[in-house]
């Protein structure tokens, strides 16, 4: 008995040992903070851009900086449909974000059905309003436009549906983001400057690969950082995500955030993760994040990458491109395959609903995940990641630049015992040729069955000197990618 329980208390140091250490405000330090098993598992989250940028719902999520921008699109709009930027600036836009008809039991239920596991909002866009009850700035969702502590009601209804909670910060985009030394536009009236930001020349602006010039004052920096622990401290959201362009910010300021996230989850005896993009981090600090584009080689460690549902917007837009189903699925299977998990933007409407064809295509993916989601969830990447002639293109919102896949493209995954590959599409002869698996593959030993999930019917196959060659049945058990176990010595 006393050697049961002496074993059962090691396990349990085990699940515990992520809690037991404090972390300093070094890199050396944060670098020891271990990757939850919680996201490896998880693999599909959702998030989504809603704020009063949602109003003029006019092609970006940028509209609020580039209405400002003489002579381009948004800005011309703004004057024709809004007036004089000098008269109706961005600010006057939260009275009309009102989100009437937001239902956050009813959008997390959705989430849930698409197969997410983990859910939560844009906490704080570049634009400088916060969607939270902030104590910091009056500027915020609780106390203007719909007047509801939106991270807050999100984060309670995700917790009810049993899913991890992120909370989304992109405020360091902030800095030179409006025009605050322009007379001609509101964002230049220093009534406003709590919402519009620090002075600074509309010069400084910058992407995620360059320093602004000048560079923002550490006050700057303090508003960041209280910003980000005020909502750590309200709402302990189980993932932290940041956008890119931390690197503008003094560093110590990143690395004490860090260091209060994670000695925060051990007083609340919670794995957490924190993502970053680019170098913002150094590496082992947090969860690797990459946008709009994927990994073409599987790694060694846990990724995220963020993509929205709509070709060019993170918003809602008049004119939405949206994504198939199918490549929304076969991205997941992609980037899962690479020890990869996906974070999927959508798209509400200002008034607060999820616009139809969004909804479609989340509870397809999810259809979709109840019938093959073995294959993915609690899965770890396999000896190789996959096989097709694709050739996945990398880079920063690189995604636009990747082809459909293919029959020939085939994505392994790992579960214990059992190897998941999964075909992208149906091949027009019923024939899966499985070139890594061939006779006398190193990669896998005898194998003992094969089976199709989502199908009673019992396959035929045969390993060739080129190719493992799997009959398919005449009917598909789902519309998309389909899904091969696999049970063979080796695994």
């Amino acid at each position: 008995m006393r050697i049961l329980t002496i074993a059962c208390l090691s396990l349990l140091c085990v699940g515990c040992a992520t809690q037991s250490q404090t972390y300093e405000s070094s890199w050396e330090s944060l670098t020891q903070h271990p990757d939850p098993e919680w996201f490896r598992d998880a693999k599909f989250g959702i998030y989504f851009h809603w704020g009063p940028y949602s109003v003029p719902a006019y092609k970006t999520e940028w509209y609020s900086h580039y209405m400002y921008v003489p002579g381009h699109a948004c800005n011309k709009y703004h004057l024709e449909a809004y007036g004089p930027l000098d008269e109706f600036g961005y600010k006057d836009f939260i009275p009309m974000f009102t989100a009437e008809k937001f239902d956050p039991d009813a959008w997390v239920m959705l989430f849930k059905k698409a197969g997410a596991r983990f859910a939560g909002p844009v906490a704080e866009h570049a634009d400088g309003f916060a969607m939270w009850d902030s104590e910091l700035t009056e500027w915020n969702a609780a106390k203007m436009g719909p007047k509801r502590d939106i991270v807050g009601e999100m984060e309670r209804a995700v917790r009810k549906q049993g899913l991890k909670f992120i909370a989304t910060l992109h405020h360091q985009w902030l800095y030179a983001w409006y025009p605050t030394l322009d007379p001609n536009t509101d964002a230049g009236d220093p009534a406003n400057a709590e919402f519009y930001g620090p002075p600074a020349p509309r010069s400084a602006f910058c992407g995620s690969d360059r320093s602004p010039d000048p560079m923002p004052e550490s006050a700057f920096s303090e508003r960041w950082l209280s910003r980000a622990k005020e909502v750590v401290d309200k709402y302990q959201p189980d993932l932290v995500w940041f956008d890119n362009k931390l690197h503008i910010l003094d560093q110590q300021s990143v690395r004490n955030f860090l260091a209060h996230y994670y000695n925060s989850a051990t007083a609340w005896n919670r794995d957490v993760v924190a993502t970053y993009k680019h170098k913002d981090f150094h590496a082992g600090a947090g969860i690797l994040d990459l946008e709009r584009s994927r990994m073409s080689e599987g790694k060694d460690f846990p990724w995220l990458t963020d993509d929205s549902i709509d070709w060019g917007a993170w918003c809602h837009v008049q004119e939405p491109r949206y994504k198939t189903t199918n490549r929304l699925i076969d991205f997941l299977v992609d980037v899962v395959s690479k020890n990869g998990c996906v974070l999927l933007n959508v798209t509400p409407t200002a008034e607060g609903k999820i616009p139809q064809p969004v909804q479609e295509r989340l509870l397809e993916m999810g259809r979709w995940l109840d019938l093959n989601g073995e294959a993915i969830y609690e899965t770890r990447p396999w000896k190789v990641f996959g096989e097709g002639p694709m050739e996945i293109v990398e880079g920063h919102l690189s995604e636009h630049k990747n082809k459909d896949a293919t029959s020939e493209e085939i994505r392994f995954t790992r579960r214990g015992k059992t190897l998941y590959a999964t075909v992208l599409d149906w091949p027009e002869d019923g024939v899966v040729r499985i070139r890594s698996l061939r006779e006398g593959s190193e990669l896998l030993g005898d194998i003992k069955r094969i089976s199709l999930l989502g199908c009673d019917d019992k396959l035929s196959w045969t390993r060739e000197a080129d190719a493992l060659c799997v009959r398919l049945p005449a009917q598909r058990p789902c519309d998309h990618a389909f899904v091969l176990k696999i049970r063979a010595q080796g695994l």
